[in-house]
């Protein structure tokens, strides 16, 4: 094994949580929750196969039904929520892993279908975004959503907060909030989706009041070393900024004041070009005391190069740890990877998503 190669089975002092090498599994929406949106005795199973990562960060899960974007995904809001994510953290933890929630309010990413009472979905402003959802048909366009007032902001951060004591009573070792990917709190960071013009848009500072009042919410429950955030500077759902450096500077900045465990950072276009957007990821970095987790397109290689040199703490991994519960031997033992069925992604049962078989399976 080189020495690039070691840096990635080393240990990480993540808060007060030492993880035992420095491969994360990335949230990964897989539409498999049962009625109630509530995890499936699957959903213990997929887990706790992938729980040899230094940790594992669970799919995103609404924190109201007003922030449910997806057919099938699961909330940490009703208490049947929190009995069913309990037998995953409790399979979890008996594999000997260590995982946080994701903590998701999509805003206007929605459907009339999906929400309560058929409303429209919400944002920062009435903008439809140009993006499709996953409802009961399939792939759709998301609805037309409606401007949050502001006297509804404390109530989503009211969401927020009861959502991360949820999340404790779950069991879960930490939570990360979900900032990214064209979602609720990245639209009213971006001025291309927030044409507000009251204390939440206009400049970037008011752009961004809502994400770092959102992590101040969840800091009211969890101590600071067990919450991260994920970021995605690029345009992602139609969320698109045209000072994005400026803006995450500023977002980063403000973040680590808070003293947030860790950054979770889309670097590029998720599945895309890595350059897709002008923005000093390293710069971003330096900024910021807590740990760095890079994510995007990363391969074995690549995440050695990142931990070795110091640009990254921790390297984030989606689509191959959905192939290969056992990512981090085989990567120890530069073995070769099962390849993702994308058709098994997004629905279904245990075919693409429990059924990957490990290693001494294989052989």
């Amino acid at each position: 094994m080189s020495a690039d190669a070691d840096a990635l089975f080393q240990p990480f002092t993540l808060g007060s949580l030492t993880l035992p090498n420095r491969l994360v599994m990335a949230p990964l929406t897989r539409n498999r929750a049962a009625e109630g949106d509530v995890a499936r005795d699957i959903t213990a199973t997929y887990y706790a196969q992938r729980a040899s990562a230094g940790l594992l960060i669970s799919e995103g899960s609404q924190i109201s039904h007003q922030g449910q974007g997806y057919l099938r995904t699961p909330g940490i809001y009703t208490p049947e929520q929190v009995a069913h994510w309990r037998k995953v953290t409790d399979a979890v933890h008996k594999a000997g892993g260590r995982i946080f929630i994701q903590l998701w309010h999509v805003g206007r990413v929605s459907h009339t279908s999906l929400l309560p009472d058929g409303t429209a979905p919400v944002a920062p402003s009435a903008l439809r975004a140009q993006t499709k959802t996953f409802i009961t048909d399939g792939f759709a366009d998301v609805s037309e959503p409606r401007a949050l007032e502001l006297s509804e902001i404390p109530g989503i951060l009211r969401d927020y907060e009861n959502a991360a004591r949820n999340a404790k009573e779950a069991g879960f070792d930490g939570v990360e909030i979900h900032a990214a990917n064209g979602y609720l709190l990245d639209q009213f960071m971006k001025d291309g989706s927030n044409h507000r013009t009251d204390a939440y848009g206009g400049s970037i500072e008011n752009r961004a009041r809502l994400t770092l009042e959102a992590a101040e919410a969840v800091l009211k429950v969890w101590d600071k070393g067990r919450v991260g955030i994920r970021l995605s500077p690029a345009k992602v759902n139609d969320a698109v900024d045209s000072n994005p450096q400026a803006l995450f500077s500023h977002v980063v900045e403000g973040l680590d004041k808070l003293g947030l465990a860790y950054i979770h950072m889309i670097e590029g276009a998720t599945q895309g070009d890595r350059n897709a957007v002008d923005v000093d990821y390293a710069g971003l970095r330096g900024s910021f005391r807590g740990a760095y987790i890079a994510n995007n397109g990363y391969d074995r290689d690549m995440a050695a190069e990142a931990i070795s040199s110091g640009r990254a703490d921790l390297v984030a991994f989606g689509r191959l740890f959905i192939a290969n519960p056992d990512l981090v031997e085989r990567f120890r033992l530069n073995a070769p990877l099962n390849q993702p069925d994308r058709a098994t992604f997004y629905g279904g049962g245990t075919e693409g998503y429990t059924d990957y078989s490990a290693l001494d399976e294989a052989a």
